[in-house]
Order: structure tokens, then sequence, then C-alpha cells
């Protein structure tokens, strides 16, 4: 009796030891991540970002069972200065945010040369990457980094650029030829604000040798001024009032080049009085020229996007329009949750992937899934109330560069 007693005791201890001993193998795997599924949070959608990452953190649990490391490519530090003041840090806060370590991510920058962000890639990959965040600089490079990383099993998230390539290729980025809607749209209000009579107008446009994007921009304004939604339009062109005098093409978003051609344009044709720039690098190399010529404010409007400093000193002075403000802190937090639920093996839900983006004319490749985001319209009357609310612009900075006095007259002290 003592014995079987005994036996009954030994076999209850030894199945309470081997469940205890599953409930903590079982327990380890939902912590160490890559072996336990898990749930895509049914709210994430592209509404879901806001100002303070409060958000990220709802996405740990997809972090922990994910696989592999995120590895984001920048493209330069020249062409705009977003990629250094503000995707740099908001991309960091995003993935730190959402629970990666600083093991987990690296963030690179190929400084304007193609080959290095194609070597970064390959590099990331190597190191254990399963996703990538990229920025192409241009399309060329876009297909090539693309290419890899799909023969390699990884998963590729084109940031802001599109890369219209491959299988695993998802679009991350603001609605590029709503984008270029409001660029038009805002410089159609200008010319009436300005009182520019008999508008000769000029479009510098951005890179649309490299950049699809650009092409996308170019039909938005071309659509709002000209009501042709194409990437060019010939001169001559008129429409309420207006007359194309000409359009050129900056190449690879190269300022300088815009600068040269505008000065070569503005010798030529010197009856040129409304500009329109697919950017503020662009929109600040012709108010340079303006400058130099000794034109004052509110007299040839410019336009541009990307709400830069530069950009913002231009509105206020009236030397430039507006600026199309994409909250790149709402971009980055975008691209990281898609990049984390892609890293979890999970499928992108519908309020995420809300769009989808398609080559131009004229540009072999196929549609991609997109995460497409809103962007605003900015300039004196509502420049409190987005960029300088948001902490997108430094105040100080701002006030310091465009005056006390065109500060006050925004209501921004």
């Amino acid at each position: 009796m003592r014995l079987a007693g005994y036996r009954r005791f030994a076999l209850a201890a030894c199945s309470s030891v081997f469940a205890i001993l599953v409930a903590a193998c079982g327990s380890s795997n939902t912590t160490t991540g890559g072996s336990s599924p898990a749930t895509v949070p049914s709210d994430l959608s592209i509404s879901s970002f806001t100002a303070d990452f409060s958000y990220m953190p709802k996405l740990k649990d997809l972090v922990n069972a994910g696989h592999g490391k995120v590895g984001v490519l920048l493209p330069d530090t020249t062409t705009s200065g977003r990629y250094v003041s503000f995707d740099l840090p908001y991309l960091t806060k995003a993935l730190q945010q959402a629970g990666y370590s600083s093991s987990d991510f690296t963030i690179e920058n190929a400084q304007g040369q193609e080959q290095q962000e194609l070597s970064q890639a390959q590099a990331l990959v190597t190191a254990g990457a399963s996703v990538l965040i990229m920025d192409p600089i241009s399309s060329s490079v876009g297909s090539q980094i693309q290419s890899y990383a799909q023969s390699h099993g990884v998963k590729v998230i084109s940031y802001d650029r599109a890369t219209f390539t491959g299988t695993n290729t998802y679009y991350v980025s603001f609605d590029n030829v709503q984008v270029g809607e409001l660029i038009g749209q805002g410089f159609v209000k200008c010319v009436t604000d300005w009182g520019v009579k008999n508008p000769q107008v000029f479009e510098l446009d951005g890179g649309q040798n490299s950049d699809p994007n650009a092409v996308d921009f170019a039909k938005g304004y071309n659509d709002a001024i000209w009501g042709s939604k194409t990437a060019n339009v010939a001169s001559g062109t008129t429409k309420n009032g207006m007359t194309l005098v000409g359009e050129q093409v900056a190449t690879d978003w190269k300022n300088d080049v815009g600068q040269q051609i505008f000065q070569q344009q503005f010798t030529a044709h010197s009856n040129i009085n409304a500009t329109v720039e697919a950017n503020d690098g662009l929109g600040n190399a012709v108010v340079q020229v303006l400058k130099n010529k000794g034109i004052g404010a509110k007299k040839i409007p410019t336009t541009g996007q990307d709400a830069t400093l530069d950009g913002m000193v231009n509105v206020l002075t009236g030397y430039q329009c507006g600026s199309v403000y994409k909250p790149i802190y709402l971009e980055a937090q975008d691209a990281v949750a898609l990049a984390t639920v892609l890293r979890a093996g999970q499928t992108p839900p519908q309020g995420l992937l809300n769009g989808q983006t398609s080559p131009p004319s004229g540009v072999t490749g196929n549609t991609q899934p997109a995460s497409l985001l809103v962007p605003k319209w900015v300039d004196v009357s509502n420049m409190k109330d987005t960029v300088i609310a948001d902490q997108f612009i430094d105040k100080s900075a701002l006030c310091s560069k465009a005056g006390a006095a065109a500060c006050s007259a925004a209501g921004i002290s």
C-alpha cells in the first residue's frame, strides 16, 4: 500500500514538474521572438499615428514575435535637409518606441552615392536584415536593391520614393499627385492674392530623370494650373489668363542645377513673373536669383514642398506662396509599423495598406501596394497651427531668420 501510494505521488509530482517546464518554455518563446504568433492590432491604420508616437508601443508583441533585423537606407544629406533633421531621428524614435533594441536595427545614409546605397543594402542583408526600409537615390538603384533583397527572401518598403519592381515591395509615402495638386492650388491662389497681372509662368520641375515621384508631383500641379494631368505641358499653354513660358527639370533634384536653369531662363525671358517649383530647395534657389536681381517681396510667386526652415522663412517674408507639409513623423511611424507587421510574418491590414502606386507612363514596372498619408498646404495663415504646433520647425530658428515682425504677423510668438 505504501509503495503504490508513493508511485501515485511520484507520478503526480512528475506531471506537475512537466507542466511547469512546458509553461516556462512557452512563456520564454513569447518574449524572445521568432517563434510565437502575434496578432496585428485591429485599429492599425494610417490614422493611428500621432506627434507623440503614442501608438508605437502597441506593436511590441509583433516586434517580439518577429525575426531578423530592420535595415533603413536614406539617400543623401544635400537634396533636402529632411533626411538628417527629421527622417533619421523620427525613424529611430519610432523603432525604439515600438520595442526594438539598438541591435535590432541599423540606419544608413548613402551620401548621394548609388553604389554606396546598394553596398549598404547588401551589407544589411548579410548582417541579418529581414526587412529593408529604403529611400532610393534613383529608381535604378532602387530596383537593384529590391532585386538583391528578393533573391535573399528580404521584404522591401520603398520609403517616400516608389520602386516599381518585384513581388515583395511595398510603398510608404504621401499621395504624390495630391502633393502636386496642393502646390498648384496654392500657386493659383497666390497669383491672385499677390495681384500678379498677366501671369507669365515658368515651372522648375524636380528630378523627373531619376525619381518617379517627381512625375506625379508635376501631374498634380499641372492639373491644378493648366487642367492637364501630365508630367509636362507645352510652352505657350494658356489657362485662366496665365501663360506657360516654359518648364525644365532640375536633374536629380539638384538645387544648384535648378538655380542655373532659372538664372538662364529669367535672363532669356524677363517677362516671367510667376514660378512653380517642385520643392523648397528649388524654390529657395529661385528666390536667391530674384533677390540678386533686386526683386522685392510678393512680386514673383514661388512654391515648394517639405516645409523646410528656409522654405518657411521665404513664406513668412513674402517670397514663397507656401509649401506642402508632409509630417515626416507620421511617415516614419507608418514605415516602422508596416516593417514590423512584415517582419512578424503577418498580413498588413487594409487600413494600413490603403492604396496602390503604379509606374508613370513610359516607366517599366508593376503596381505596388501602398500606404498613402495625407499632406497639407502650409502658408502664413496656418503655419502656427501646423509646422510650429508639431514642433517640425524650430520657432526660435525661424523667427531669428525671418524676423520677429514676420513671426508676429503670422501669430507666432
